[in-house]
């Protein structure tokens, strides 16, 4: 597995957001069973360039969470099995791995949200990278059984890490990216 972290912010996470983002990139692919070696970048950014990037490529102006950027069209979530019939379009020529896509991250809002929910940073940041791993894998949230099966599998990828929320906080389901997200539930 190859992946990046970049950062375009002068703002720092209090853990390492590269070993973090690894360990939950790594646990989503096992979860999903994922037969090939991947590639993934993350890019942890600041609000205003987050807005930039939802208002250009999703028509939302404002900021939000996280986005994700899918190279493979799955015509079921995590289904590889007619992957490599579009071998040239989602593998590296060079390396053979398989070009999963593209996480941005807010990190104002990694603060924003861990405090809002009351778990720490670093949960709220894995948060992020599940969520994201699973719509570069094909999944997403718009309708409720989907999110359903999206929320169930990012606590199921955090819970296998030991990544949990502290006692006195509360969770939310899966973050719809461009909304505000209010619903939240008890631990």
């Amino acid at each position: 597995m190859t992946f990046y972290v970049e950062s375009e912010t002068d703002r720092e996470l209090p853990f390492n957001a590269e070993e973090v983002a690894g360990r939950v990139i790594a646990e989503a692919l096992e979860t999903e069973k994922c037969p090939y070696e991947v590639s993934v970048n993350v890019l942890l950014t600041d609000n205003e360039g987050i807005h930039v990037l939802n208002r250009e490529h999703r028509g939302i102006d404002c900021p939000t969470d996280v986005l994700s950027f899918p190279n493979v069209d799955y015509d079921v979530p995590a289904d590889f099995s007619s992957i490599e019939d579009r071998a040239e379009d989602y593998f590296d020529p060079e390396s053979g791995e398989l070009c999963l896509g593209d996480i941005v991250i807010s990190v104002d809002r990694v603060y924003e949200q861990s405090e809002e929910y009351g778990h720490s940073s670093m949960r709220e940041y894995a948060f992020l990278v599940a969520h994201s791993m699973l719509h570069l894998l094909g999944y997403d949230h718009m309708a409720s059984p989907e999110a359903e099966v999206m929320e169930r599998k990012q606590e199921e990828i955090l819970d296998r890490l030991g990544i949990t929320r502290n006692e006195h906080g509360t969770d939310r389901t899966a973050p719809c990216q461009g909304e505000q997200l209010n619903e939240e539930k008890e631990v």
